[in-house]
């Protein structure tokens, strides 16, 4: 690629799809699994318990609980990174 190239948003939307199937497929999750358990997302994130409780708590990362379990959508997860991306 030189200078003279020209990236069209088709081309940076490509891009991210191959970025976000290589990052999961690096770190073991598939598209086809919907929910993530706490300590996927804080691998997923490299974060800590404090961190992701506080994320929830500020309403950052929606959650759902069953019993004393946390889940959380992938989905959500991919979405929030995407607006954490966009407010930097």
């Amino acid at each position: 690629m030189n200078k003279d190239d020209i990236i069209t948003k088709s081309d940076l939307e490509d891009f991210k799809k191959e970025i976000l199937e290589q990052l999961t497929a690096k770190i073991g999750y598939s598209q086809n699994k919907q929910w993530l358990r706490s300590s996927e997302v804080k691998k997923m994130l490299n974060i800590s318990s404090g961190t992701l409780q506080n994320m929830r708590v500020n309403g950052v990362i929606p959650f759902s609980k069953i019993g004393r379990i946390y889940f959380y959508s992938l989905s959500d997860i991919l979405n929030v990174l995407e607006t954490s991306k966009e407010q930097n």
